[in-house]
């Protein structure tokens, strides 16, 4: 269909749903974490904060049959769509929100999701999506390091670099339209990307990209740590 198209991806299994029908409106809130505090002889003062976690809510239906109205040709029932959106929302998963024909695209967990009819209408589901910005951390526990004589020896070789999902890295490989190989593309050679997904056990699992937009699936051996 003509127009953008509203995309969802799970991070866990890599397969990706279409909503079948495109909403009214789509607005990224980008909000500061900002602070009003009162400062003796001199008034309120806003203290400037960190921007927090971008937030969208999709408001949509699932319709039972096909419309004139619908984003996608081939659209599936409701009860898939529903299954799909609580499957992950259980398992605490994450999701990659892509707007097609725009620069949309984001690490997402889903906040909120709630569906029914309306009006007495039962050939459709009206829903309402709220989904929120992912950001990757890791808290780290610092010990107090010994102090210790080294022994004379053998040399050790470093173990290699790890990278995860948001890492820098150097792609050496063919990129491929799935982590399962299909649709094989155009060849990387020393591409500084960034890993946009991982599909553990698959025969391509790393999908690399730039700004946040993905380019393709390569093998875990084209890909090394920059």
């Amino acid at each position: 269909m003509d127009g953008f198209g509203v995309f969802l991806t799970s991070y866990k299994t890599s397969k990706t749903i279409q909503l079948p029908v495109n909403p009214a409106e789509l607005k990224l809130n980008y909000e500061n974490d900002d602070q009003s505090e009162t400062v003796v002889n001199l008034g309120e003062i806003n203290r400037l904060g960190n921007i927090k976690l971008v937030g969208i809510t999709i408001d949509s239906v699932f319709p039972k049959y096909k419309t004139t109205y619908l984003a996608d040709d081939s659209p599936k029932k409701p009860d898939y769509y529903i299954k799909w959106i609580k499957k992950i929302q259980k398992a605490k998963g994450l999701v990659r929100l892509v707007v097609a024909n725009t620069k949309i695209s984001m690490c997402m967990t889903i906040a909120s999701f709630n569906y029914g009819f309306e009006d007495g209408f039962d050939e459709e589901y009206k829903y309402t999506l709220e989904l929120k910005q992912y950001r990757s951390f890791k808290a780290e526990k610092v010990k107090k390091k010994k102090k210790h004589k080294s022994k004379k020896g053998k040399k050790r070789v470093a173990p290699p670099k790890k990278f995860g999902i948001h890492s820098t890295v150097i792609v050496n490989g063919r990129l491929h339209l799935d982590s399962n190989g299909n649709g094989a593309g155009v060849y990387e050679k020393n591409a500084k990307r960034q890993v946009i997904n991982i599909a553990t056990g698959h025969k391509y699992p790393i999908c690399v990209g730039i700004n946040g937009i993905a380019r393709g699936w390569v093998k875990k051996s084209d890909v090394k740590k920059a």
